[in-house]
């Protein structure tokens, strides 16, 4: 056995020497750009917030499923012992599945969770209530809501798109041209779902950039592209993505540099398109000097770049957050019929991709491997949610929506049981939320901190985190296993959500089909084996188990090889064609086209929002609100944590403003401020930055939540961001939406996110 004890996180790799108690967990000495998050989890400021009993609301203990919701994020807690709390939950789950039916059960369980692939809180959640009778559940993703839903429709899956994408290497060697919307911010790719490996992201871009790579960064912030590259920023109004887009495929089909046999033979639905491109079907033609005006991009410039893109190698990447607005499909769907009219899909460091940045992961030349995975059963239950419609779900039971064209209806949710996750950050309107929270009959969560959630709760459970459990640490295209071996006790009375939920399991009668007679170290065994023989088909030998946990990783960086996205589909689409319904890049879908949606037409097309800098609303709220993901913490992950902390202006999260703006202002950097609209209000620190746009303003999500009326005192964003689904087809998240005020604050009430809850004798 090694001297070195690994453990695997969202944001990298850690090493602990186990010969040193109460050593600090130090980066994977292989990563030649590791970040900081997360090197501080086991530090006081951290674990004064644990969880360490099972807690219940006040009322809930005295009243039960009958106390009012009123009350939850504001009355304190009894701690009770792991029998009365497996005794009552035994009793309301099975109390809510008799008298409602086990869709009235919703296992919302939203989150990054565990990098662990046994201890993965969701996985863990879902196959309980599978076994329970099902629950209803939640599609898609909040990052990722528009993206899912349409891409699989036009050219591929969002995740075989992501694991897919043409690797660095190859983008170094052949690309001539990069031109990004939203840029390609590193503090996103410090993360992937299951375990950063090598940081990449930072070196492969300057070596992109030393090759002789042009980059070229369209966005309403500069600083989300390395200022070492040189690049060009050209600054964009939030939002309006998809109109300069839709100018640069008028400019290129104006000009003869279409590559119509690329689209005769990859695609369909071109000529429909560019009927709307040239204005046949609105009697709007898309030219430079329209979306000049919307863009706030010179015609000129636009007139150029679209002859650079048609003329070069090039690559075009679509930032993740694009599609976190109204209409959010479309930016996705033009950027990828914007690559086929110059037709380099499928060549060498040419096409597009969706996106470099979002994940460390993105662009690896690492093998492309299926990982361990928990199995969850099956769902009998048919009822769900796209995943950013919760509050609308327990607001309005029994109302109807629609989504991906077919129409569905809101269940009533008497229970929510969650795990893995904080959706008083993901959500949106989190004075909407509140009142949706206060709805079911009971809220249980199981919680390592004590977050926004755990304190809106009805009972409470303590988990461990990754560091306090044995477990096993991959992520596709990240080329890594992990033998994550326990490394520090548990606090209090915390237990594994496995042991968590086979306890309760265990009172419901069916705790042997939960854990089928196997003990931790048994399940690390199957899921390590299932792999083991996955990797094996794929011409990739592992040890044995044995060998593995003994080694502590496994490196697989000798069997990684250069990739080009779509190569297999461009040399023969016809033995390698599309998952679409056609087989081919459906720049126009005839399935959306027959749905006949008002918010997400059958080809990608301009559609304003309600709410950006064109809008009436601007001259009441003349601020655009871009919150983007934070650089010191994982979403709200850590918030808690001495690195997130120090980033903070008085307790409060930045919030980036243009000089010029502050000025008008009479705001000076460092200020107190207070962002506003008819939504709330939240306070946050005044950062001066030109590297930001005028009229534009950058505040970061994650703070966790801070408020018990319409102010936040801590700086959420989504106190201020609007819940309303980015169109009818996919229903996500739209938060890059939301237009707002500024001003100097003048009450600044002291900051108590991070207070612990009161506590009940």
């Amino acid at each position: 056995m090694t001297g070195i004890r690994y453990n695997a996180a969202h944001w990298g790799v850690y090493e602990v020497d186990p010969e040193q108690p109460g050593s600090p967990l130090s980066p994977w000495r292989n990563d030649p750009s590791p970040t900081p998050i997360g090197l501080d989890q086991r530090s006081a400021g951290v674990m004064n917030l644990r969880v360490t009993k099972p807690a219940i609301r006040a009322s809930w203990r005295a009243a039960g499923h009958r106390a009012t919701g009123a009350g939850r994020g504001a009355e304190g807690f009894v701690e009770i012992g792991w029998d009365e709390a497996t005794d009552l939950i035994a009793a309301e789950l099975e109390r809510v599945r008799t008298a409602h039916g086990n869709q009235a059960i919703f296992g919302g369980s939203y989150g990054w969770a565990s990098a662990g692939r046994f201890h993965h809180a969701q996985s863990q959640l879902h196959r309980f209530l599978n076994l329970a009778g099902g629950y209803t559940r939640s599609v898609d993703s909040y990052s990722l809501g528009a993206g899912r839903a349409l891409m699989p429709e036009i050219v591929a899956s969002m995740d075989d798109l992501s694991a897919g994408a043409t690797s660095w290497d190859v983008i170094a060697h052949n690309t001539q041209l990069f031109v990004t919307f939203g840029g390609i911010p590193e503090k996103n790719a410090q993360v992937s779902p299951g375990g950063a490996g090598r940081h990449r992201v930072r070196g492969a871009l300057r070596q992109a950039a030393a090759a002789g790579v042009r980059f070229v960064n369209l966005s309403p912030v500069r600083d989300n592209l390395d200022d070492t590259l040189a690049a060009e920023w050209v600054s964009i109004r939030p939002n309006t993505d998809t109109a300069l887009m839709l100018a640069l495929v008028h400019e290129i089909d104006r000009a003869g540099l279409a590559d119509h046999a690329f689209l005769d033979r990859y695609c369909v639905g071109s000529d429909y398109f560019l009927t709307y491109v040239r204005g046949g079907i609105d009697g709007q033609p898309k030219t430079p000097a329209w979306a000049a005006s919307i863009t706030q991009v010179p015609e000129r410039r636009i007139v150029d770049l679209a002859h650079e893109i048609a003329t070069h190698r090039t690559m075009l990447n679509c930032a993740w957050s694009l599609q976190r607005a109204s209409h959010g499909e479309q930016p996705f769907w033009a950027i990828v019929a914007l690559a086929a009219m110059v037709g380099q899909i499928g060549l060498p460091g040419g096409g597009f991709a969706v996106g470099y940045g979002p994940m460390n992961a993105i662009g690896s030349a690492a093998p492309w491997l299926k990982g361990p995975t928990l199995d969850q059963g099956r769902n009998p239950v048919t009822a769900f949610i796209p995943v950013a419609r919760i509050a609308d779900m327990l607001l309005n039971p029994g109302a109807a929506f629609t989504y991906k064209g077919q129409g569905h209806t809101y269940p009533d949710i008497r229970l929510v049981w969650w795990a893995g996750g904080n959706p008083f950050h993901h959500h949106q309107d989190l004075n909407r939320l509140r009142q949706a929270f206060r709805r079911p009959e009971t809220i249980i969560v199981q919680e390592q901190y004590w977050t926004p959630m755990a304190r809106f709760a009805d009972i409470v459970l303590p988990a461990t985190t990754s560091l306090e459990r044995n477990d096993i640490g991959f992520a596709t295209r990240e080329g890594l296993y992990v033998a994550m071996r326990r490394m520090a006790d548990p606090p209090g009375e915390a237990l594994d959500d496995h042991a968590i939920l086979a306890r309760i399991a265990d009172r419901l009668g069916f705790g042997r089909a939960f854990t089928e007679g196997l003990d931790e170290t048994g399940w690390l065994r199957r899921l390590y084996g299932q792999s083991r023989s996955k990797a094996a088909e794929s011409g990739i030998p592992l040890p044995d188990f044995d060998d593995f946990w003994d080694q502590g990783l496994i490196d697989l960086s000798e069997f990684s090889s250069s990739q080009i996205a779509f190569s297999d589909f461009r040399a023969d689409p016809l033995s390698h064609p599309l998952s679409t319904p056609s087989g081919r890049i459906e720049i126009t879908s005839q399935r959306i086209l027959s749905y006949a949606l008002p918010d997400c037409p059958g080809h990608p097309a301009w559609m304003a929002p309600d709410e950006w800098l064109g809008a009436d609303l601007s001259h009441a709220f003349p601020f655009h609100l871009i919150s983007d993901q934070p650089a010191r913490r994982l979403h709200s992950q850590l918030d808690h944590a001495e690195l997130s902390r120090a980033g903070k202006i008085a307790g409060r999260e930045p919030v980036h403003i243009h000089p010029a703006d502050a000025t008008a202002r009479g705001i000076a950097d460092g200020d107190i401020v207070e962002l506003f609209n008819d939504r709330g209000r939240c306070l946050a620190g005044a950062v001066l930055s030109a590297h930001i746009m005028p009229g534009v303003l950058r505040l970061s999500t994650g703070a966790w939540a801070d408020g018990d009326g319409p102010l936040d005192r801590h700086g959420n964003p989504n106190v201020l961001t609007r819940d309303r689904g980015a169109s009818g087809f996919s229903q996500g998240c739209a938060a890059l939406s939301c237009l707002v005020g500024i001003r100097r604050a003048d009450h600044v009430p002291p900051v108590r996110a991070f207070d612990p809850p009161t506590f009940i004798a």
